[in-house]
């Protein structure tokens, strides 16, 4: 899987480079959440921009890092989502959960 890392002072950027969000690489970033977590990060963007299908794995991972940086009194801020996850998102009642922003700039703006 293909994703790219940002830290800053306020948040840890995640950009995931891949078409498709699925049980094939979403392990992977339940890992990388994990593993920035645990690192001592509890602030995470999650720039979905290039990712154009997502299924249950994918929003798995996604309230995986919800979950991390809530229960480290951090905060997740999910961005970048293109129609059909957008769709599945709001389909599975999500946004009602998740802080969600329009882009990469507007996310990190939340910290």
């Amino acid at each position: 899987m293909k994703f790219e890392k940002l830290s800053n002072d306020v948040c840890t950027v995640v950009s995931v480079n891949v078409e498709k969000l699925d049980a094939l690489n979403a392990p992977e970033l339940k890992s990388e959440f994990v593993f920035i977590n645990k690192g001592g990060e509890k602030n995470i963007v999650l720039d979905m921009s290039q990712t154009r299908y997502c299924d249950s794995s994918g929003l798995s991972a996604i309230l995986v890092a919800n979950r991390l940086c809530r229960d480290s009194n951090g905060k997740f801020v999910l961005c970048g989502l293109q129609p059909a996850v957008e769709n599945l998102i709001r389909i599975s009642q999500l946004h009602n959960v998740l802080e969600i922003t329009s882009n990469k700039q507007d996310a990190i703006a939340r910290f």
